[in-house]
């Protein structure tokens, strides 16, 4: 039977600890019991772990032999803001790909409302993003970024490839810019992919993302919403880095 896997709040060499909500839901709905096992995330390590000790808000784990896991994948989402129950499923959805980290935006076209508030949004998605990453049996949590206006966002650019998602592109596909590409993925550092808002990029958007070097592709003639784009496009680019991954 697979254990389920939990990450850790605090932990050394030996033992781990989870605080807080985490233990309130051991503790008091799953009533674990001292002696049961599961596999425990701790700095980005899968261990087993035996529980030690349980008390309501604290629950220690003895850590016991690693166990092998994937890492996640080096993969950035730009993700512009909108509605915030979609926007919730985007990051849950990413975090079970395997991206690494996501950084919200607010582009021109963000709703006014939904920009102001995002601020206030950031722990619920990280926390969203944790549960994700457990539930999916990551050995790591993605990073949420602080929410930033397009043209302050600021990303490692050595070694890695931006591409920017538009519905205005009508040459180059995603599919096509990966098979242009395959024999030098090996050499990446990173993906940054960048999905617009409702309404797309603007025009001023789109030529500050030409003047950073970004380049455009698209997933076909068919236009999608903003959270359905960022799944379709992570998920292809999630397969092609696996199969970098794998040495294929």
């Amino acid at each position: 039977m697979t254990r389920r896997r939990w990450i850790a709040d605090q932990w050394d060499e030996a033992s781990a600890a989870l605080i807080g909500a985490q233990a309130e839901h051991l503790a008091r709905v799953l009533r674990v019991r001292v002696g049961q096992e599961f596999d425990i995330v701790a700095g980005g390590v899968v261990r087993r772990g035996m529980v030690e000790a349980v008390h309501p808000n604290a629950v220690r784990f003895q850590l016991l032999e690693a166990i092998e896991s994937a890492a996640s994948l080096p993969l950035t989402c730009v993700l512009s803001i909108f509605k915030f129950d979609r926007y919730e499923w985007a990051v849950e959805k990413l975090t079970e790909l395997g991206i690494a980290t996501i950084v919200p935006v607010i582009a021109r076209r963000t709703e006014k409302h939904l920009a102001q508030a995002a601020e206030a949004r950031v722990e619920r998605w990280r926390r969203i993003a944790r549960e994700a990453a457990q539930q999916s049996r990551r050995t790591d949590v993605p990073i949420i970024a602080d929410p930033v206006a397009l043209e302050k966002m600021e990303l490692p650019t050595q070694g890695a490839w931006d591409l920017l998602l538009s519905e205005v592109e009508e040459e180059t596909t995603l599919w096509a810019a990966l098979e242009k590409n395959l024999e030098q993925r090996a050499a990446l550092s990173a993906v940054h992919l960048a999905i617009g808002p409702v309404g797309g990029w603007t025009e001023p958007e789109m030529q500050w993302f030409g003047q950073q070097r970004w380049q455009s592709v698209s997933l076909g003639p068919r236009i999608l919403r903003a959270e359905t784009a960022a799944i379709a496009t992570a998920s292809i680019l999630a397969a092609w880095l696996e199969e970098m991954r794998a040495g294929k």
